[in-house]
């Protein structure tokens, strides 16, 4: 990967769209990237309303749902570490995309914990993570101690 790029939905939903192109115009497509996608949902709401779904430049879909909370809290969702090893197992099977694009409703919270952990897993830094925004540290922790163990069973 290239790159990890960390959007809201609405941003998101606006970078995919740049890729799309009216059948037999390819030309007018604004982006050409392959990209792969982490599409972090609302289990309260059951989701946004749409999924991505895999395309000539959509390498990947992986949809999770869980809320954005750290700690158990009635009637919400908490991320769990299958969902962290569903995450490391799309990021190794997703590496020859340009892009990871990791969404969730704001782009602050959740999808920025694991922005900053798919950086760190592909071995960069990702302390601007920390410094611009608040990540969950629920969801980066729990995918730094099921990423830690998977290291050590190898």
């Amino acid at each position: 990967m290239k790159r990890v790029i960390v959007k809201s939905v609405y941003d998101t939903f606006e970078y995919v769209m740049d890729h799309y192109y009216p059948f037999g115009l390819e030309e007018y497509a604004q982006r050409r990237d392959s990209y792969a996608v982490i599409s972090i949902q609302d289990s309260h709401t059951g989701g946004f309303g749409f999924e991505f779904r895999e395309n000539q430049f959509c390498r990947g879909v992986l949809t999770l749902y869980f809320d954005d909370v750290i700690r158990k809290v009635e009637g919400a969702v908490l991320f769990t570490r299958e969902q962290a090893k569903e995450i490391i197992d799309f990021i190794r099977e997703n590496q020859q995309a340009d892009t990871l694009l990791i969404h969730c409703f704001g782009g602050q919270s959740r999808s920025l914990a694991v922005g900053a952990f798919a950086v760190k897993m592909l071995g960069e830094d990702n302390s601007r993570y920390f410094t611009q925004g608040n990540p969950n540290r629920h969801v980066y922790d729990t995918l730094i101690d099921r990423w830690n163990e998977e290291k050590s069973e190898e």
